[in-house]
């Protein structure tokens, strides 16, 4: 983008930052939790910037290293190597349209779960509020959120969601609660339940962003923390920007961010995509606290933007549009010359060209047809010739299809194996999902006592709370695996 150009662009929003400032989003967010942690997650959300080990009540508990590192003394320790795990990442993005979910709406064909497990699944959804300027204007409506939530967490763990079910358990969200269906063992033909948990989801207006990870993967994601970039209205407000979320698995950090950028396929509106996608690079920031992995004894700083992280994956509803004219954009999509209709994409230029909004970002093969727009309920794109108006309407909105709905990743370590869409007739969007090989570094030996106690899995708060739980526990109190949801304010 031209100097001129791009001063054009952010001027207003100048000016209107400093006229009328909405908050775009608090950084609080909500996650699954065994109980015991979650007391102790609360408690340490109270910590000095940077502390990375609590003390007893003797005083006496404290990690040698930190001391020292504070000193500016390193003292020598016996190399510590670490091997490479791989996991399987599931992504998605989903505009769908202010549309409230059905109760029956069943998520499994979306969330691929009869062709095998994933270790993570990253959701990105865009527009689960209608975007009014109630809801934009006022506090965020978690409610709809919520049971989005409800639905990925039956489908994930092989539950059909029944309206009968007075089962009840702390929601992924706010401090109501929801139905959530419990999994039974052996009932009726389904296979050996699943047990994912929600490690961080978080919504701003109509942009949710929800990260679930197998149980037994939960004791190793650490610090997750939340970021909101408000792009919208006067350039601040929540209609468009984006939610980020970052946290450390192993010893691998992961950034995953959700965007809605700025609509439109009029001449300029490419240049306010290009400001969004720029505003939330930099304006997105995570707190900067002090990080010592199990591998490395010496602390370094937490990455405090997007593009310092291990890992980064950008999803959403990015609103890039064809530039080419909308008939010959149509045709072009009835004789699927996707060829054609690519070289014309503006996302791939942004990607591409030196300077690009998002240059050094990569995309896989696109080899499915357009995801916008669509009728609803219809496999016709809006505006075709075969789709008549309705009665009382006096003109058709005409958009020409356009790959609007995308999934970018940033820097080594992820290998896409799988990059298509799900025909969902929900919304006006089509569902977009991709499969990435993801690459984590942990220390060689995980049961090293070392290793444990020099890492941020070791707390000593949260050690002495699980020993008052097992006390508990041997007097009958104990509530065995329960899980409940909790709320955060900052970097857990």
């Amino acid at each position: 983008m031209h100097g001129g150009d791009r001063l054009q662009v952010l001027w207003p929003r100048l000016v209107a930052n400093k006229l009328f400032r909405k908050p775009s989003g608090s950084n609080a967010f909500v996650a699954d939790f065994p109980a015991s942690a979650a007391a102790a997650a609360a408690a340490e959300e109270q910590e000095e910037e940077g502390v990375e080990a609590e003390l007893l009540d003797d005083g006496r508990c404290s990690l040698d290293a930190d001391a020292d590192a504070d000193r500016g003394i390193k003292r020598p320790r016996a190399q510590q190597r670490s091997k490479t795990l791989k996991y399987r990442l599931f992504a998605s993005t989903w505009n769908v349209g202010g549309v409230a979910p059905p109760d029956d709406l069943d998520l499994a064909d979306w969330l691929d779960t009869a062709n095998g497990t994933y270790d993570i699944y990253v959701l990105g959804f865009q527009e689960v509020v209608p975007l009014r300027a109630r809801n934009v204007l006022g506090a965020d409506k978690n409610r709809i959120g919520m049971r989005w939530n409800e639905l990925v967490r039956a489908a994930l763990n092989r539950t059909s969601p029944s309206a009968g079910s007075h089962d009840q358990q702390p929601p992924v969200g706010g401090g109501e609660k929801q139905k959530v269906h419990p999994v039974r063992d052996g009932a009726g033909d389904l296979q050996p339940a699943r047990d994912f948990r929600c490690v961080v989801s978080k919504q701003m207006v109509g942009v949710l962003l929800t990260v679930w990870v197998r149980a037994d993967l939960r004791r190793f994601v650490r610090r997750p923390s939340v970021s909101c970039v408000g792009c919208g209205v006067m350039g601040c407000l929540g209609n468009k920007g984006a939610v980020s979320v970052r946290f450390w698995l192993h010893d691998t950090s992961f950034c995953f961010v959700c965007c809605h950028l700025a609509s439109g396929g009029r001449e300029g509106d490419e240049a306010h995509r290009n400001s969004d996608a720029a505003e939330i690079l930099s304006r997105a920031t995570f707190p900067r606290r002090r990080h010592s992995s199990s591998s490395s004894p010496l602390t370094s700083s937490a990455p405090h933007k997007i593009l310092e992280h291990d890992r980064v994956i950008l999803l959403g509803d990015l609103n890039y549009r064809i530039s080419l004219p909308e008939a010959k954009t149509r045709l072009l999509v009835e004789r699927q010359d996707w060829k054609t209709l690519l070289e014309n994409d503006q996302l791939r230029g942004e990607v591409s060209d030196q300077g690009g909004a998002f240059h050094g970002w990569n995309e896989g093969p696109i080899t499915f047809s357009p995801t916008y727009k669509y009728h609803r309920n219809s496999d016709a794109y809006y505006g075709c010739a075969q789709q008549q108006p309705k009665k009382g309407d006096t003109k058709l909105k005409r958009r020409a299809p356009a790959w609007c709905d995308r999934i970018l990743w940033h820097g080594a370590g992820l290998k896409q194996s799988r990059y298509d869409r799900c025909e969902s007739r929900l919304s006006d969007h089509r569902p977009v999902r991709a499969l990435f090989a993801v690459e984590v570094d942990a220390p060689r030996n995980l049961n090293s006592l070392r290793s444990f106690f020099m890492s941020e899995r070791f707390d000593c708060r949260a050690a002495k709370s699980s020993v008052s739980d097992l006390l508990c526990r041997e007097d009958g109190d104990g509530d065995g695996d329960a899980t409940s949801s909790a709320r955060f304010d900052q970097d857990v």
